[in-house]
């Protein structure tokens, strides 16, 4: 009998999203089959803004971000609780969902697959994820410098925060760091 027969047994198809309490989370949110829905400048801005719109809205304070054809990450701290996270990505997967499916005339089609959060409770692993985020583009090959890619975190960082603590945030190893990125980003940015 496999989990699927028996409906007494929990068979997680999405991550599970264990939100309530106020804190730092690290989000990552991917396209449905990786498809590269933002792909080029205008789509990318569009991502981008939502982005960071959405979160003030509701409430997020972000402190880093990269967003990309496919996907996106972010690292922000909630609000006094972080039960408004679902409704908060929802907004956004919906309002850019229907904005891309009306440029490429797919009304309905499904645009966004899943998001999966983490609660950050380690300063490490925190630092380390900033890094990550700030980082992102450059692992994904888009750019050398971080901060030469406009839509992320990086460079707002750069020109935002003292020298010192920046070059401590970008000490941080990030290769040990477990975050599902197993996505081929289009360079057409």
């Amino acid at each position: 009998m496999s989990p699927d027969d028996d409906p007494k047994l929990p068979w997680p198809h999405a991550p599970l999203h264990q939100l309530g309490s106020r804190g730092i989370y690290f989000v990552t949110a991917g396209t449905y089959q990786k498809q590269h829905h933002f792909r080029g400048k205008a789509r990318l801005s569009v991502l981008h803004r939502g982005l960071l719109s959405v979160a003030a809205e509701f409430g997020w304070r972000l402190e880093a971000w990269a967003v990309f054809s496919n996907h996106y990450h972010f690292v922000a701290e909630s609000p006094s609780s972080a039960e408004n996270l679902p409704q908060m990505l929802g907004l956004l997967h919906e309002k850019t969902a229907k904005w891309v499916n009306k440029l490429e005339a797919s009304p309905g089609r499904q645009v966004w697959f899943n998001y999966r959060e983490t609660r950050l409770t380690y300063e490490r692993s925190y630092f380390a994820r900033l890094n990550y985020t700030h980082r992102n583009a450059v692992k994904h090959g888009l750019v050398q410098a971080a901060a030469d890619y406009p839509w992320c975190s990086a460079s707002w960082f750069e020109n935002h925060t003292s020298p010192g603590l920046v070059r401590s945030i970008t000490r941080f190893k990030t290769d040990k760091v477990k975050v599902p990125d197993d996505y081929e980003v289009s360079s057409d940015w």
